[in-house]
């Protein structure tokens, strides 16, 4: 069954019932209202027939049966018996009306039973036994309350009319407010069908819908979003896999030519030992790429102390041996003092993958073949700038630096394919940091690596 005629059974169901109980419990206590205070009337009618039996002893048959009629006869359709002590009829009002075995009702009347009430059909039968003027009767009357069924008939009539006009205005409401509550849930469902990961405006939007679509419209929006960046950077990722290997490939094949060709043994040796350099750069960066890819997927990352200026020592010395005419300078802020500032947690690999990436580009890009690494923070974060001299880039293109496949205007004649920073960026984000680029001075370039600190 769908939400909309789920909702629209169990509200009407649950509502008209509710409604029907409460008009059958008022039906219900009219009625019993309307029994005692007509039993009521009858206990009065006896009273007051008793009390002028004993003021007008003495009057004739006929007056008595005139002011019964004029006076005492008030109910419609009543037989009133009065009995002495000795249970001998002493008064039978004048109606047809008649009560049938009425010596078993005065046999179950006596001081400690003084009031009897039940049904005859329609009719109210009530006996009561009474003392008056320290004399000892019994009074038995039937009669039908004409009055207060008429009542009782006007009212059921009011109240099935209510029932049922209630049901078909809680059923229209009910429908009404099934289509706004399953509506927006009905647009939601036809509007995720039609979204495709690759779509720029994947983002959907229902019209008035309440606080609990929001929110799973948004978190569904949320989802699509990290989706879309998955797919894209494992878009990306093989893209760059193609680009970066291509290079490495085609010179690890060129020198199997030239090995292949090759007859004398040092220079083979000179050959294979680059072959094997090569080899490792090549499965360093798909390590890297790997390792990327599994934190961008959702996996855990392994964390562990790393500490960063004793890295950055590390990479400066194996480029020095690679570019012995380039020169970094390594130096502290003021209060570096403790070595615990320059401890973050982290996947080594992809942080040596990124500083490695920034310190290459100071070497394409330095002008006087030097670059500078300051170490700065405090106790809440690390900050690693990178800053050579050589041409920077303007305004514009610093808004798509970290942007896939991106190459600056001051990247002309330099090798790489655009990807490097993004890497680098992604790096950081995956270690709650992130990368800041500033261009200080016309001829300055400067990368800033920014980490929390975990002490």
């Amino acid at each position: 069954m769908s939400l909309r005629k789920k909702i629209l059974v169990y509200f009407s169901l649950t509502v008209i019932l509710l409604t029907g109980l409460t008009l059958f419990f008022i039906y219900t206590l009219f009625a019993e209202y309307r029994e005692e205070e007509f039993q009521q009337r009858q206990l009065e009618k006896i009273t007051t027939t008793l009390h002028f039996l004993s003021e007008i002893r003495r009057m004739d048959s006929d007056i008595l049966a005139s002011l019964e009629e004029v006076s005492i006869q008030k109910i419609y359709d009543e037989k009133l018996l009065i009995f002495n002590e000795e249970r001998e009829l002493i008064y039978e009002s004048l109606d047809d009306t008649s009560i049938e075995q009425p010596e078993q009702i005065l046999a179950n009347l006596s001081s400690d039973s003084p009031w009897i009430e039940t049904k005859d059909g329609l009719y109210d039968l009530v006996g009561v036994y009474f003392e008056f003027d320290e004399n000892k009767y019994f009074g038995i009357s039937k009669a039908y309350d004409a009055f207060g069924y008429s009542k009782l008939v006007f009212l059921r009539k009011v109240l099935w009319g209510a029932f049922f006009g209630i049901g078909l205005v809680v059923i229209v409401v009910s429908v009404y407010l099934s289509e706004r509550i399953s509506n927006p849930i009905t647009q939601l469902a036809e509007r995720m069908k039609l979204v495709r990961i690759q779509d720029k405006e994947r983002a959907i939007s229902v019209g008035e819908s309440s606080y609990e679509i929001d929110i799973l419209v948004n978190r569904y929006n949320e989802l699509m979003d990290r989706l879309h960046e998955a797919f894209a950077f494992q878009k990306h990722a093989i893209h760059h896999i193609s680009h970066e290997l291509k290079t490495p490939i085609a010179v690890l094949v060129t020198n199997f030519e030239k090995i292949e060709g090759e007859s004398n043994l040092a220079e083979i040796k000179k050959l294979v030992s680059s072959q094997k350099e090569g080899t490792k750069s090549l499965g360093e960066m798909v390590n890297v790429l790997l390792e990327i890819s599994k934190a961008e997927s959702g996996s855990s990352m392994a964390d562990e102390p790393i500490r960063m200026d004793e890295l950055i020592f590390d990479l400066a010395d194996e480029f020095r041996n690679l570019y012995p005419d380039f020169h970094f300078s390594i130096r502290y802020g003021e209060v570096m003092d403790d070595e615990k500032l320059l401890t973050i947690l982290g996947n080594s690999r992809l942080m040596r993958a990124a500083i490695s990436n920034l310190m290459t580009n100071c070497i394409a890009f330095s002008e006087n073949r030097q670059a500078e690494v300051v170490l700065t923070g405090n106790a809440d974060r690390l900050n690693i700038h990178f800053t050579n001299k050589g041409k920077t880039l303007d305004e514009k293109d610093q808004k798509f630096l970290f942007q896939h496949f991106f190459r600056g205007s001051n990247s002309y004649g330099t090798k790489g394919f655009g990807l490097g920073l993004v890497l680098v960026q992604k790096i950081a984000a995956l270690h709650r940091g992130e990368i800041i680029y500033v261009a200080k001075e016309p001829e300055s370039n400067r990368f800033t690596l920014v980490f929390p600190v975990n002490l």
